[in-house]
Parts: structure tokens; C-alpha cells; sequence
């Protein structure tokens, strides 16, 4: 069967739809997805496409068969990025998702020496920025740790991201608000390096003192027409699934 049907809704478009769904936060782990019969109607399709776009989704680890319940969403099936949860809140105003919630907030004022992160945002090593940090959890288990570096520039137009509390707006929304410049997002990146001790312990991972214990790490830069804005890092829990950009 081919990728995409010639007309109308292909395994890929059906799977693609309850995938953004999942990673949305729209539908929770536990939930049900429609039984196949509701989903063939839904898009026209027939039952073995459907069939196969729940094949796709359950090697994806989203989803599981669960008997008389039908196809269930996994119990914590992917951790997403701090850029797809403002997608996410954009779409539909989740900063959660089911089951998830944060800790460990903390906004403080820095001088950076970080290389990446001073080439990022065209600083100087030994510059200041606004770091904020937060634990990301899922049914209270650590997931992720998510970091933003703010320069001078930024924190000018949107004081907000320098006091210790949450931010109820989105920074991009109030720094076009304030200045009439589009903020645009960067190409995320991914790799793997060692966590630091720090890490280790948000993430509360009991390790011996100076072991080596691999993370994957994803990163972002947001700017405008005319410079680098914010630069974000997301360290995640060993074992995690994070979905990447189709």
C-alpha cells in the first residue's frame, strides 16, 4: 500500500493525526484512541489502513492494545521539548500534559563562559544572562531539565523572564508585543554527552560521584530579524522518547 493514497487519507495521514493528538497532550495516556471502525469512517479509509497506522504508532511506543479497552495511549509515551510545548500552547493552551508537572524553578543572573551558548547569542564568555531552570516530571518521575539563557537584550524588553516566577505569557508573544519584531525559532539540534553531577541530581539519578552517564541533550535558538533572543537546553532523563520534528 503506498505511503499516501493518490486520493484522500493515507496509514501516514491517519497515524500523523492521532500522533500530533498524543503529542499535544490532547490525548492522555490511558485514553482510548476511537475503536478501528470509528477511525475508517472518520477518514474515509479502509480498515486495514487503519490497522496499519495503529502498527505504525505502536512501534512508535505511543500506543498499546489493551483488550476490551481497544488501543490505548501508552502511560508516559514521549517527552517533549521546551519549542513544542509553545507549539502546544499555541495550538491549544496546555502547558501540561496529563499527569505532567514541574519543579526545581529557579531564575538567577550569570556570567556565561559556555562556549555553545556564548556563540549562540553572539555573547562574550563572561557576560551576563538570565538562566532559568525548571524539572520537568511525569506522574511526579522526573523526565527532562529544561534551561534558557536570556542576554541583556531580551530581558530589556521583557523584564518578566528575570523574576523568580513562573511565566504566565509566552516570552515570544510579549517581546513581538513590546517591540513589533517576529520571534523565530532556530533548527533544534540533538546529541549525546555526559551529565553533570547538577543534572544527575535533578534528574535523581543515583549515580557514583564523577561517573559517566550519557544523556541525550536538544537545543534551540530563538532571534528576530536582527539578533539572537534566547538559547534553550533540554537535558533528558536516560531511556526517554523524544519525538523529532517530522
Amino acid at each position: 500500500m503506498a505511503y499516501k493514497a493518490p486520493e484522500g487519507k493515507g496509514y501516514a495521514d491517519v497515524a500523523a493525526h492521532f500522533r500530533t493528538l498524543i503529542k499535544s497532550g490532547e490525548l492522555a495516556p490511558g485514553d482510548s484512541l476511537p475503536s478501528v471502525t470509528e477511525i475508517r469512517d472518520q477518514f474515509g479509509v479502509a480498515s486495514k489502513t487503519v490497522s496499519r497506522a495503529l502498527a505504525v504508532l505502536k512501534s512508535e511506543g505511543l500506543v498499546t492494545s489493551r483488550g476490551s479497552l481497544g488501543t490505548v495511549v501508552e502511560k508516559s509515551p514521549i517527552v517533549i521539548t521546551g519549542a513544542d510545548r509553545l507549539a502546544r500552547m499555541e495550538k491549544n493552551g496546555l502547558r501540561y500534559a496529563p499527569g505532567e508537572t514541574s519543579s526545581g524553578h529557579r531564575v538567577m543572573r550569570r556570567s556565561v563562559y559556555d562556549p555553545e551558548v556564548c556563540t549562540a547569542l553572539n555573547m562574550e564568555p563572561g557576560d551576563e544572562a538570565v538562566i532559568r531552570i525548571r524539572v520537568f516530571r511525569q506522574d511526579d518521575k522526573p523526565t527532562s531539565v529544561g534551561i534558557s539563557f536570556y542576554p541583556p537584550r531580551t530581558t530589556n524588553a521583557v523584564p518578566e523572564l528575570a523574576e523568580d516566577v513562573r511565566m504566565v505569557t509566552q516570552f515570544d508573544k510579549l517581546y513581538t508585543e513590546r517591540t513589533g519584531r517576529e520571534v523565530m525559532k532556530g533548527q533544534r539540534v540533538a546529541h549525546s554527552r555526559q551529565a553533570s553531577q547538577d543534572e544527575l541530581h535533578a534528574l535523581e539519578i543515583d549515580a557514583a560521584p564523577y561517573s559517566a552517564v550519557s544523556v541525550m541533550v536538544t537545543t534551540v535558538t530563538f532571534h528576530d530579524d536582527e539578533e539572537a533572543l534566547a538559547y534553550w537546553e533540554d537535558v533528558y532523563a536516560p531511556g526517554a522518547r523524544v519525538p523529532m520534528g517530522e
